[in-house]
């Protein structure tokens, strides 16, 4: 899914980005543009990212 139309990327494009170290919208804006344009992949990107910490917190924590 395109999380961001001005760039053309997809969720999974910054699903492999995080899993690669970018751990902040900075270090995704950097990587591919994106929220820089209109901003409205801004709200998606910051859900994705919290998504992927609390996973990542909870399989610590196990």
């Amino acid at each position: 899914m395109y999380i961001c139309v001005c760039k053309a990327v997809t969720d999974s494009q910054l699903l492999t980005a995080i899993e690669n170290g970018a751990c902040t919208r900075k270090q995704l804006n950097q990587c591919f543009g994106v929220g820089r344009d209109c901003g409205k992949c801004n709200k998606d990107i910051n859900v994705l990212l919290k998504q992927v910490i609390m996973h990542t917190k909870t399989h610590i924590q196990q």
